[in-house]
């Protein structure tokens, strides 16, 4: 058919996909040691980038244009399918099993990611990719594929602009000369917009880190590169004017050195240290060295390749595929299941991700390639572009239908009651104690009797401000006067803390911090309380060395300081949970299943460090309330009556003034020496 320009089947490109998607499954499933899994994405980037250069090139050395309507045409006849199926079933699955709560939080996302622009709507929304809200959106793997889609939209265009010298006889195509002078541009644009795009990426990582991540030009570089691996690759001699040993060193070079790139990569990267930036080069150039060597690879020839064979092994070459299908599949039903499992183990996430893989097979056999194979559709490619855009243009225009049946299920009296507790904060938020990362300013409010001959402060982030309401019952009483620092996300260490969600190092809790102490350095206090979450990436050592240095500051300025543990983590959203605790979905998870075990590894480890900093000073003592918030072992969203957490970390205030005499008695037993 004119204008259907293909490479041929590759075997190895096949195993290239099988590798990037195992790669992306095995870290939202968190299998360990492949927390670094998400390059599996860097790695789409840069074969696409490869894939569609080399398709444009051709195409264009044939008859010295580019058909935009078939190219784009094509373009939606192989990705919009498995979309538009996953998307209308995550959401109708999504209105059956999540809680209505919930579900206000997937109608944006669902809106954009239908007409690929999701990695818009969280790069604006603020919403971090290894965050721990995330895992609670059904459209946060879309945001790659609303990257790929705009790197479609602009690149033919790019390649067409610098194709200044149109075929002499279409029939015959470009000449040699003018071919060699047409790559030569685009080698020289793919360049240009590979360093201007990595320099932008960079610049965002300190400004925008969001932006960094999610936008397609702070990624273009990734598709440049794996055009300029196919256009480089292009001018070198033919494997069959070449030695067969050349070949086969060449071959497994590459591929040794693409394996080991992303293997490191693997290790280097993670959710706590910045991303993209200078990391996402390591699997950004694995992949291309993969791509060059498979570039060369004749199995005539070659046979007998160990990186080759690996690629090429069936299995590999299964997965490969369906990985675009597995894709869309694997994080819905991880965030489903999720919704509806009390048990969250790793046997269960691999379930889940098999079950996905299932479905992407049916979707593979029974939508993708029946249309992919009907070639029919691309004889008129105008109206199938319009056609098709018509239709996910209507799916996204719906879902302000699916909010409206959302909202009038949340005006009942229950969901009114647990939309109120959303906002049971203590109420030093509402005075502006804390600014969380906006800026170093330290604020400190204050309670009680402002000459008051005893004083207490608190320093810490939101774990520790939740027992604001039972520290103020305490040291509000007349004598006491309370101060109260406080900071979001800002643990009470003595170390740089990388914070997620704003994609670099949190230099504003560091710089607030080292404020505090030095306001503290001048003041006697009786009783200063410490409390932080434990669910920051810091080492054991670094929680006891850090901890240590912050005493050794304070002990000498108090007479009693009292370092509280953290609260338990739950595995999903308390108020998410409550809303949606049907009978379908206790059917489901066998139970009540808003309830989870209180046990922790690191939160153990994270207090155990605590304990070993306290027992360096003789007036540092430690006080640990977790077995009044989940009693007998077990965390439940609702406790004596009352909804004991806000969300899935932090306690209800009408829940901590509940404990506030438990929390007292335990407090003073915590400052009696004798205990």
């Amino acid at each position: 058919m004119p204008g259907n320009y293909k490479l041929g089947y590759r075997p190895d490109i096949e195993g290239l996909r099988a590798i990037a998607i195992l790669l992306v499954v095995a870290a939202h499933i968190k299998l360990p040691g492949f927390q670094g899994g998400f390059i599996g994405v860097d790695m789409f980037f840069v074969l696409s980038g490869y894939l569609i250069t080399a398709l444009l090139a051709l195409e264009t050395e044939a008859t010295g244009d580019v058909d935009m309507w078939r190219f784009y045409a094509r373009r939606l006849r192989r990705l919009a399918p498995g979309l538009f199926i996953v998307s209308v079933a995550s959401c109708l699955l999504a209105w059956v099993l999540l809680p209505p709560l919930q579900q206000t939080a997937q109608v944006g996302a669902a809106a954009s990611a239908m007409v690929w622009l999701s990695n818009f709507f969280y790069a604006f929304s603020q919403i971090d990719y290894f965050g721990p809200g995330a895992e609670e959106s059904l459209f946060l793997h879309t945001w790659s594929l609303g990257v790929e889609e705009q790197f479609y939209l602009v690149w033919p265009w790019f390649m067409l602009l610098l194709t200044l010298e149109p075929a002499t006889n279409p029939a015959q195509g470009t000449t040699r000369e003018a071919r060699e002078s047409q790559v030569r541009r685009w080698k020289w644009m793919m360049w240009l917009v590979f360093s201007a795009s990595l320099a932008l990426c960079l610049v965002l990582m300190r400004q925008h880190p969001a932006s960094a991540f999610y936008m397609m030009p702070a990624r273009a570089w990734q598709f440049s590169l794996g055009g300029l691996t196919w256009l480089c690759l292009r001018d070198m001699p033919s494997p069959v004017a070449l030695r067969t040993a050349f070949d086969r060193v060449f071959i497994e070079l590459c591929g040794w050195l693409g394996l080991a790139a992303i293997a490191l990569a693997l290790l280097w990267c993670g959710p706590d240290v910045p991303y993209p930036g200078v990391r996402a080069v390591l699997p950004s150039l694995g992949a291309a060295l993969l791509l060059a060597a498979g570039s060369r690879h004749r199995p005539s020839r070659n046979a007998g390749g160990t990186v080759m064979s690996l690629l090429h092994l069936r299995p590999m070459q299964a997965l490969g595929h369906v990985s675009y299908s597995w894709y869309l599949w694997h994080w819905p039903i991880l965030v489903l299941g999720a919704a509806v499992c009390t048990d969250t183990s790793l046997t269960v996430r691999i379930m889940l991700a098999l079950i996905a893989l299932i479905l992407a097979w049916i979707t593979f056999c029974c939508v993708e390639q029946p249309i992919r194979r009907r070639e029919a559709l691309l004889r008129r490619p105008a109206p199938m572009v319009v056609g098709v855009m018509t239709l996910l243009i209507a799916g996204s225009l719906l879902c302000p239908l699916w909010l409206s049946s959302i909202e009038s299920r949340l005006f009942d009296p229950e969901h009114q009651e647990i939309m109120a507790i959303s906002r049971d904060l203590p109420k030093i938020y509402g005075m502006g104690c804390d600014d969380w990362h906006e800026n170093t300013d330290i604020i400190e409010c204050t309670f009680g009797e402002e000459d008051a001959p005893n004083s207490a402060v608190f320093l810490g982030d939101s774990i520790g401000a939740q027992w604001f309401p039972a520290l103020k019952q305490r040291f509000t009483q007349p004598g006491w006067k309370l101060s109260v620092f406080t900071k979001s996300a800002c643990p009470i260490i003595d170390r740089p803390i990388f914070y997620a969600r704003i994609g670099r190092d949190y230099v504003e809790c560091a710089l607030w911090r080292k404020g505090v102490l030095e306001m503290l350095r001048t003041r006697h206090t009786n009783t200063i309380v410490l409390g932080s979450s434990h669910d920051y990436a810091v080492t054991p050592r670094d929680w006891t060395e850090g901890t240590r240095k912050i005493l050794q500051v304070l002990s000498p300025r108090a007479k009693e300081i009292v370092l509280i543990r953290s609260t338990p983590i739950l595995p999903f959203n308390a108020l998410y949970c409550l809303t949606g605790n049907n009978r379908l979905t206790r059917f489901l998870a066998g139970g009540d299943r808003c309830r989870a075990p209180a046990a922790n590894a690191q939160n153990d480890v994270v207090y155990a460090a605590l304990q070993t900093a306290a027992a360096s000073f003789g007036n540092v003592r430690t006080l640990d309330m977790n077995d009044a918030i989940c009693p007998g072992g077990t965390c439940r969203a609702k406790q004596d009556g009352y909804v004991a957490f806000r969300d899935n970390h932090h306690l209800t205030t009408r829940f901590v003034q509940h404990l506030g005499e438990e929390f007292i008695r335990r407090l003073e037993t915590a400052n009696d020496p004798a205990h």
